[in-house]
């Protein structure tokens, strides 16, 4: 038969066995598209700072910007000295030192988070009240003087028993103070702590309609992170993954879930010296709360290491590499994002995500541009990994780590067009590839 011969095309099976087929699945196309909507594709920051909420002030973002410039200028003042500490490459060693420096100028805090939990721990009802009322009016003051951070919100009390109360009127106190201040702002984020059973979760999501039909909000306005610190929160006594369920109990509202790392560590008897983000014990609730949340729109976050950079050069060159090196393990297993404990953590972080993005940047650029091209290469990607490579590129220019001009240079293509190949229809990544 000639390539150019019409093929003859038979098919066996009458219409209506798709059609009842369709039918049959509709509610489970439905469920699908209510449960996994996919990512947002909205910026994610790279670490959440917390400060406790009566050391909060209008000065605290730019105070922590300063206080890491100092830290960086003490210990590490030129790229030799930075790159050397890290292991950077010379290649990176200029690059990485002259983006870290811009970014604690400009942007030092991506999210903020005032603490009125553990950081603040209990207090007066009159002073907790006065606390999450100034709180409320700082965090309008900056917004509407454009000095705040892109996202900035509170840690409330949990919801167990002998602190709920209180951190039901704290969360009341400083949503009511910023409605009065002149409304809820766009980068708003709450974090409901010590989450242990999905009902906890099913609570808050009523708390918060309350305060939306009060205030005649739209429904779903007001969503929150969850943290994720207690055994109970990842395996349930049924032997089922809690936190899948929590996700669910949330409705939709459920935005984040952050790992507590000293406080589930303490709750599996994990020794103090060895309590860390890098721990096996961290491993395994960090990936259950991955595979729960992959497709749902929930993004995970890393925790925190407690050992500051403080004291003599070579001590705090000590606390760098360590920070620098779990920052970057956790970057490799698709934690994009972690907890920064102290303004001299600032350095590292930047350095270990500038770093991660910059080292593949090229790479990445190629294989996008190839696959927008349908050209060939070394390396045959499907949709799948044009949508990694492109989430890959836009978290790089969202945190600073790339430029646009030279994402666009290097892939030929448009933010707009980055974002289109990193939001796909659900049926473009069954898809055959290019």
């Amino acid at each position: 038969m000639g390539q150019g011969q019409q093929e003859t095309v038979v098919t066996s099976l009458a219409g209506a066995v798709s059609e009842e087929i369709s039918a049959s699945l509709a509610p489970v196309d439905a469920e699908l598209d209510r449960r996994y909507p996919g990512d947002p594709g909205t910026r994610q920051p790279i670490h959440t700072v917390y400060v406790p909420a009566d050391a909060f002030t209008a000065d605290t973002l730019r105070s922590w910007g300063d206080r890491a410039l100092a830290a960086l200028d003490a210990h590490a003042p030129d790229a030799t000295s930075f790159a050397a500490c890290l292991g950077l490459s010379g290649e990176l060693a200029g690059p990485v030192h002259t983006r870290v420096r811009a970014k604690l100028e400009r942007e030092p805090v991506e999210d903020l988070r005032i603490d009125f939990e553990d950081g603040y721990g209990p207090r007066p009802d009159p002073e907790e009240d006065e606390t999450a009322a100034r709180a409320a009016r700082l965090v309008a003051e900056a917004y509407a003087k454009g000095t705040a951070a892109p996202y900035m919100g509170i840690r409330m009390k949990c919801m167990e028993a002998a602190v709920r109360d209180r951190g039901i009127r704290t969360l009341d106190i400083f949503l009511t103070g910023l409605l009065a201040a002149g409304g809820l702002p766009e980068g708003l984020v709450l974090t409901l702590p010590k989450v242990t059973y999905p009902e906890q979760v099913t609570a808050m999501v009523r708390l918060l309609e309350a305060f939306e039909k009060a205030h005649g909000l739209v429904p779903g306005r007001l969503g929150f992170e969850i943290q994720i610190e207690t055994s109970q929160a990842i395996l349930a006594t049924d032997g089922t993954a809690t936190v899948a369920r929590m996700i669910q109990a949330a409705e939709g509202r459920a935005t984040g879930l952050h790992y507590g790392t000293f406080d589930y560590s303490a709750c599996l008897g994990v020794s103090a010296a060895y309590q860390a983000s890098d721990h096996p014990a961290a491993d395994h609730a960090k990936a259950v709360m991955q595979v729960a949340a992959a497709g749902t729109g929930v993004r995970v976050s890393d925790g925190s290491t407690n050992v500051l950079p403080v004291g003599p050069t070579p001590k705090v060159h000590d606390a760098w590499r360590l920070h620098y090196g779990l920052t970057r393990r956790a970057l490799a297993r698709a934690y994009y994002q972690g907890w920064d404990m102290h303004p001299a953590h600032l350095p590292t972080r930047y350095a270990a995500v500038y770093a991660f993005y910059r080292e593949g940047f090229t790479q990445a650029a190629e294989r996008l541009a190839r696959y927008a091209r349908r050209a060939g290469g070394d390396v045959m990607d499907e949709p799948a990994t044009a949508k990694a490579l492109s989430g890959y590129l836009l978290r790089g220019l969202d945190c600073g780590a790339l430029d646009p001009a030279e994402v666009t240079d290097a892939t030929g293509l448009s933010r707009a067009a980055l974002e289109g190949f990193a939001a796909p229809r659900r049926g473009d990544l069954t898809a055959s590839a290019p």
